[in-house]
């Protein structure tokens, strides 16, 4: 019998005339944890919805054997049947029910046709206990945090009895101790014969948790090993094509005066209206000067620049400078109005129209720019140089101007909310998690593309969970604890040792 629970053999599939896969091929050992790295738009997720029954048989050309047999899929529920079940970055929960009936939706206990919650809940509290889960299975998917919704998402596969659970960056939203929770709950499941196929750009997390890499890039395969053989500058090199020996290409760049200015700065929560989830934060910005903003989540980071924007749904207060004069912002016209642009954590839902078109998502918030005098026109020959321009400027890789943003990967979806909010000329960009769910080689490209701002003048501040990004990049650190800014460093051997410190509490 082969070692080899998974064999696909050169698949390749098109999506209108563009190979997203050419002749790759994947084999899985069974109760293995194999990773799967790549680029964005690789075709690593094009593969597994392959092999999910998301693209059917017929879509794509190839062999798969699974078992030792060729599997036919047609639909998500044949993989299923089959113990193959995939858990995609964007979670797939109702947010309106509960923990139980999320997990066993479609697959409900019953008697007599009558469908059983007491069993539902018993067998819910099973699968959570199993895991150290301390969920309760009545409350609602809407009450629970982005993290435990995700470990939701991986105890509802698991209840269909999986014998080959697929998961598509499933750390990108997690906190540290949820993907402690989570690592651990692969681990439990390799000892008990489950194989996964891991697909993350975090490095760290693939070296720790995986067996075995593959690696895809530009929809081929370029090649598989232990992990035991290889190093993260290795999975790098053969992932872009090129050694990265600098991950964060810091750049000389002229920091000038102080241009912006927030004093005193509160936000009250949104459901809670006395209750301050920012609290008395005063900082400044200088010209052309990096200014990263660390903290864990739940910190207010993003609701403080949200507010600073005008975007954040609550109440604030506080005072805005800029060039020395107060000025108010009551919400992102008046921020724009102003030179000052943000790019939100949340680009799927915030900073794009997934229906619209690369050159749509460009140019909508900036159509005054475009219109003639002839009332209800646009120039649409400078609409598409200017596009064309910022395409090339930010290497967004699109076939074609008018393809539908969704259609773009994590990496260049980014790229195109930046374009927008670049052709807007501003003083001031805010980035909330500028690289969150994109690779190693888009996130590259995003920092060089940092400096050359910084470089023409243009202030940034940055929002970054990941440490390393906010110490490779930054000139100065706010540090926030709990709605405070608990410390200030300029950017000169300071360690991570020293930020976390700060952000958990403790004394600058």
């Amino acid at each position: 019998m082969s070692e080899y629970i998974l064999e696909m053999r050169n698949i390749t599939k098109d999506f209108a005339g563009i190979k997203a896969l050419d002749n790759v091929s994947l084999k899985v050992k069974k109760g293995e944890i194999h990773a799967l790295c790549g680029e964005n738009g690789a075709g690593k997720s094009t593969l597994m919805k392959i092999l999910s029954g998301v693209y059917p048989y017929g879509t794509y050309s190839g062999e798969i054997f699974y078992n030792g047999e060729k599997l036919i899929l047609h639909s998500i529920r044949d993989a299923e049947r089959k113990g193959i079940a995939i858990i995609h970055q964007e979670l797939a929960l109702i947010k309106e029910l509960s923990v139980k009936e999320n997990i066993f939706i479609g697959n409900e206990p019953n008697k007599n046709g009558i469908i059983d919650f007491d069993q539902m809940y018993i067998e819910t509290k099973k699968i959570l206990q199993q895991f150290n889960l301390d969920i309760n299975p009545n409350t609602l998917v809407k009450n629970l945090g982005v993290g435990q919704q995700q470990l939701v998402e991986i105890a509802k596969a698991l209840s269909k009895n999986v014998n080959l659970l697929i998961l598509d960056e499933p750390t990108s939203s997690l906190t540290e101790s949820d993907v402690e929770i989570l690592l651990n709950i692969l681990k439990h499941l390799k000892q008990n014969g489950v194989t996964c196929i891991y697909i993350s750009h975090k490095l760290n997390e693939v070296m720790e948790i995986a067996d075995t890499v593959t690696v895809i890039r530009d929809g081929k395969t370029i090649g598989s090993d232990q992990v035991k053989n290889l190093t993260q500058e290795k999975i790098i090199s053969m992932m872009v094509g090129r050694e990265l020996s600098q991950l964060y290409p810091k750049e000389e760049h002229t920091i000038g005066k102080v241009i912006f200015e927030v004093k005193n700065f509160n936000v009250f929560d949104i459901k809670v209206s006395d209750r301050k989830i920012v609290k008395n934060v005063s900082f400044n910005l200088r010209e052309g000067e990096i200014l990263g903003i660390a903290g864990l989540i739940g910190a207010g980071r993003t609701e403080l620049v949200s507010s600073i924007f005008g975007s954040y749904p609550g109440k604030y207060s506080g005072e805005i400078y800029l060039d020395g004069k107060k000025i108010t912002i009551r919400n992102p016209n008046d921020a724009l109005k102003h030179g000052i642009a943000m790019v939100p954590e949340d680009r799927k839902r915030l900073g794009l129209i997934s229906l619209m078109s690369v050159k749509e998502n460009m140019t909508i918030s900036n159509i005054e720019k475009y219109k003639k005098n002839i009332i209800g026109t646009i120039n649409e020959n400078q609409e598409l140089l200017d596009v064309k321009d910022y395409i090339k400027k930010l290497n967004i890789k699109a076939s074609h101007f008018s393809l539908l943003v969704k259609n773009l990967s994590g990496g260049n979806q980014q790229k195109v909310v930046l374009a927008k909010n670049l052709l807007r000329k501003p003083k001031i960009l805010i980035l909330d998690e500028p690289t969150r769910g994109i690779d190693v080689g888009a996130k590259y490209e995003i920092y060089k593309l940092m400096f050359s701002l910084v470089k023409e003048g243009i202030s940034i501040i940055m929002i970054s969970s990941e440490l390393p990004e906010i110490l490779g990049i930054s000139d100065r650190i706010i540090v926030m604890h709990e709605g405070k800014k608990k410390g200030e460093f300029e950017n000169k051997n300071v360690t991570q040792e020293m930020i976390m410190q700060c952000a958990i509490g403790g004394k600058e």
